[in-house]
């Protein structure tokens, strides 16, 4: 732990710098570099995340007492930088806020608490130095609902339960027969302070805190312990973000958006975050503080006069209406924009990335209170990583390394088809805040969101607005409607960073949660009717929408190029049909590292030929039903050779228990009975002796292949006639058969004799030759730790870490899912073995079996075929091995491909 636990900046001079995140969290440390490039940042101190931890480990008393005198000493610091006013001094007070900043962005997810140093006398005089008394009155009681639901938990637990200011200001604005908290007057929010106080007593049985220490200890204790709350705790595991890390807390001299018409508050983008667009955009509220614009409560209006016709477009507003009622920024505070427009482009110059800015107008004055690498989509990372590298702003590998695997998944996903766009009924319309298709059914409440989708329904979460209280409900939900709110709302900003499709400020809705309905165009929709979203236009279908697959062109596609220039591994994929395997190649796949030939048995006339094999009580018997299998074996490799064309295709050889095949219904059996000409006792029978203690650990893999030859005789003949098919019609084919399950050397050897004579008697049939490999799936531990002799026999290993991580942890797979996430919330396991990998147990093993497979045969070949195949950290311990290939599904490709020359580029 340092010895400095408070740092200060202000003035354009700081303690810390942009490079000191772990220690100051990205928004302390992003305030001191901008006082350092000399940018107008209102004076404060940030308190480390090393506090944090230690404020979880010895309490709160303790903590205090270790940074008492730092806090004091920097308080005095920010005292000389304002000039005058002093903190606690109610005849010249110096007000401030308190904020969190943990070195990842977590978006709304902790606390902040404004205008805090604000009591009776204190207000009193804010009024009458700021000659507006409305202004100080609305301060004082926005910092007594702050701190109140913040520091005092007077916060709502769930929906039923109503925030008691939310009551009285509803009240007040009733009996005053107004509808916005702007046409309150001075008077009104001065009873408003008296109501909230005596709120404050009744629900924690104590007076509203007087002094500003008090205050100021409390607020910063609250903001720690937001660092656990349950939606910081959510989004944490949502995006992997380590528990230990911490946050900081940033106490700052308050500027203020709501002094009066000259001043103002808002939220800025250097590059449109939906789409990547290079185009400075953000939203204002005249006579706010930020709250407002984040909150969506208030309509907020565009900063650039180009944004704002655009909105209004968007809108179908007038150009006239729009200049008298929704000015931009730039018309309303030509000044004060074209500073802050200066001011974005020199962040963006600086960080070398799209900046996320937080602005406040303070009678004119422009002040920076964040900056921050912004939340995107995944197609505006990619354009603005392939834009920058095209401006000479960052090079080739920083634009791979800006590139987020995981959220290459957006640009996956399908899109609305076009013809079914055409033909669908526009029921709203909304601003386009997250693009993406959704369609789903139409649920109000975010906890009820996580019931349907555990149902497995698809479900829009439709909010007047949204907070950071309705995380869980965003995760699951397909698409997230709202009635309020711009493009830097809370619903805007977060369902951007999930990748989720939003439509926000929907205006013309009308959201009725008693009743569980939405008015949209003179039609009312209830709970559960389906609705579809476009959050690439704004709009709002009726009903579910057709989609199509989506294309890698434009930025994707260079981003795809600049990938296989730096990657030293190859992408293939997991492919079992011949649509799945063109599919993948579409995605840049370069061969199939895995066919699994058991999922071409499931199909028509093929599972009553497999299960007439399977019954079968004599090798004669097996065999006639293996002949009718053949054939459609053999069409399969023909059609997936075809669509990898060039590339290598690993062919796994029948996995599964052979239980899995029977049927398991009476009906059925009594079907197959009747095609076998067997009795129904002989049949139910049969299945019944199939039947084993552990299927997993049983009769499958290479047992199969070495009880039943027949079995892999026919397999072998199917892969070695495609093959000699394909390559007559020009096709250059690589087969590579991968025997499974393999413990013993002695059990590869027996399965390569069987192969090895089938292929040598296609090539007499045939009088021609082609060449194969045979290897194994190292899936077994005793495989991995004996992997020397087993590469004697093998040509190729490829990793099943799948049954792998199963075998190593002694986890089911189909019943670790009771304790996994107990054990992740304990603490015992950082992540999901079966997700990310298990470099230490699991990964060990491979690198074992990986080193003595080579030491035995410097040539052999080695993947990873398992679903870690596709999982960016995985792939790049993947890469550290020195694999020759990842494996994953077809729609995973692109994300791996990424990893791979990322992990190239590290």
């Amino acid at each position: 732990m340092s010895t400095k636990n408070v740092y200060f900046f202000g003035n354009k001079a700081a303690e810390g710098n942009g490079k000191m995140r772990d220690l100051l969290g990205g928004k302390g440390a992003n305030l001191a570099e901008m006082n350092l490039i000399g940018i107008p940042v209102p004076p404060g101190f940030t308190i480390t995340t090393e506090i944090c931890n230690a404020y979880f480990q010895v309490g709160k008393d303790k903590v205090v007492d270790m940074i008492r005198n730092e806090v004091e000493s920097a308080m005095k610091r920010v005292e000389d930088a304002v000039n005058g006013p002093k903190f606690g001094d109610n005849k010249n007070p110096l007000l401030v806020s308190v904020r969190s900043g943990a070195r990842a962005s977590m978006p709304g997810m902790m606390d902040t608490i404004l205008n805090l140093g604000l009591n009776d006398d204190a207000v009193e005089t804010l009024a009458a130095k700021s000659g507006n008394p409305r202004f100080a009155w609305d301060s004082y009681r926005r910092f007594i609902q702050m701190y109140g639901d913040v520091v005092l938990g007077m916060k709502p637990e769930n929906k039923e339960s109503e925030d008691p200011f939310e009551v009285i200001i509803h009240q007040v604005k009733k009996n005053k027969g107004v509808v916005s908290d702007t046409e309150l007057e001075a008077s009104d929010l001065k009873e408003l302070v008296v109501q909230f106080k005596a709120a404050v007593k009744q629900n924690t049985g104590k007076d509203f805190p007087i002094t500003a220490w008090e205050q100021l200890w409390g607020a910063i204790m609250a903001v720690f312990d937001s660092w656990m709350n349950d939606r910081a705790i959510l989004y944490r595991k949502l995006n992997k973000i380590p528990a230990d890390w911490g946050t900081a807390v940033n106490v700052q001299a308050m500027v203020f958006g709501n002094m009066s018409n000259t001043s103002a508050t808002g939220v800025a983008f250097t590059r449109d975050a939906a789409t990547g667009e290079d185009i400075f955009n953000g939203e204002y509220l005249i006579n706010a503080q930020g709250e407002d614009v984040v909150a969506g409560i208030r309509t907020p209006q565009q900063i650039t006069l180009e944004g704002s016709r655009r909105w209004a477009a968007m809108q179908n507003i007038s150009e006239d209406d729009r200049k008298a009622k929704y000015p931009s920024l730039e018309e309303t505070m030509p000044e004060a924009f074209a500073e802050l427009n200066n001011i974005q482009e020199l962040l963006e110059n600086h960080n070398h990335d799209m900046q996320d800015i937080e602005f406040t107008i303070q009678e004119g004055k422009v002040w920076l209170l964040q900056t921050r690498n912004g939340k995107r989509t995944g197609a505006a990372m990619v354009r603005i990583a392939n834009e920058m590298l095209k401006q000479g702003m960052i090079d080739e590998k920083t634009a791979l390394l800006r590139i987020e695997p995981q959220k290459l998944d957006e640009l996956l996903h399908p899109v609305f088809d076009p013809k079914a766009i055409k033909a669908a009924k526009v029921v709203a319309k909304g601003l386009p805040a997250s693009p993406g298709a959704a369609s789903g059914q139409i649920v109000f409440f975010a906890d009820e969101a996580e019931e349907w989708a555990e149902k497995r329904h698809h479900v829009i979460l439709v909010r007047i607005e949204t907070s950071p209280e309705d995380l869980r409900g965003m995760h699951v939900a397909q698409g997230i409607l709202t009635a309020r709110g711009g493009m830097t709302s809370h619903a805007a900003v977060v369902a951007r960073g999930m990748g989720k499709c939003c439509v926000s400020g929907a205006g013309e809705i009308n959201i009725d949660y008693k009743a569980r309905t939405i008015e949209m165009r003179g039609k009312t929709y209830k709970e559960g009717d389906w609705i579809s979203l476009n959050g690439s236009t704004g709009e709002v279908y009726e009903g579910k929408v057709n989609t199509v697959d989506a294309l890698v062109s434009g930025d994707f596609a260079d981003v795809m190029v600049l990938a296989d220039k730096y990657t030293k591994m190859d992408v293939r994929t997991n492919a079992d049909t011949p649509n799945d395997a063109r599919v993948a190649r579409g995605f840049g796949a370069k061969g199939i590292g895995l066919c699994r030939t058991e999922h071409m048995f499931f199909e028509g006339d093929r599972i009553k030929a497999m299960r007439e094999m399977i019954l079968s009580k004599t090798e004669k018997g097996r065999r006639v039903a293996l002949q009718k299998l053949l054939p459609m074996q053999r069409s399969d490799f023909e059609g997936i050779f075809e669509a990898m064309d060039g590339y290598g295709v690993t062919i796994r050889l029948l996995d599964p228990p052979l239980h899995e095949f029977v049927p398991h219904q009476l009906a059925t059996q009594k079907e197959l009975a009747d095609d076998m000409g067997l009795t129904l006792d002989e049949v139910v029978a049969a299945c019944h002796s199939l039947e084993e203690f552990n299927p997993m650990l049983g009769h499958r893999g290479c047992r199969l292949g070495n009880t039943y030859p027949e079995i892999t005789e026919m397999q072998a003949r199917a892969i070695i006639e495609a093959a000699i098919n394909m390559q007559d019609k020009g096709i250059e084919v690589h087969p590579e058969i991968m025997v499974p399950l393999v413990g013993v050397v002695e059990e590869l050897k027996l399965q390569a004799k069987i192969i090895n004579e089938t292929a040598e008697a296609v090539f007499k049939e045939r009088g021609k030759r082609i060449a194969y490999k045979i290897g194994t799936m190292i899936e077994v531990p005793r495989a991995a730790v004996t992997a020397g002799r087993i590469a004697e026999i093998a040509e190729f290993f490829s990793f099943g870490t799948n049954d792998l991580t199963q075998m190593t942890y002694g986890y089911s797979r189909d019943d670790a899912g009771k304790f996994l996430k107990i054990y992740q919330d304990l603490g015992i396991l950082k992540n999901d073995p079966f997700e990310v990998l298990d470099q230490e147990g699991v990964g060990g093993l491979m690198k074992q079996a990986v080193t003595a497979g080579r030491q035995t045969k410097p040539e052999l070949k080695v993947g990873i075929c398992g679903e870690h195949g596709g999982e960016p950290s995985s792939v790049e311990f993947c890469h550290t091995l020195g694999m020759n290939y990842v494996s994953c599904s077809p729609y995973r490709v692109p994300i791996a491909r990424i990893a791979a020359a990322q992990a190239a580029v590290k």
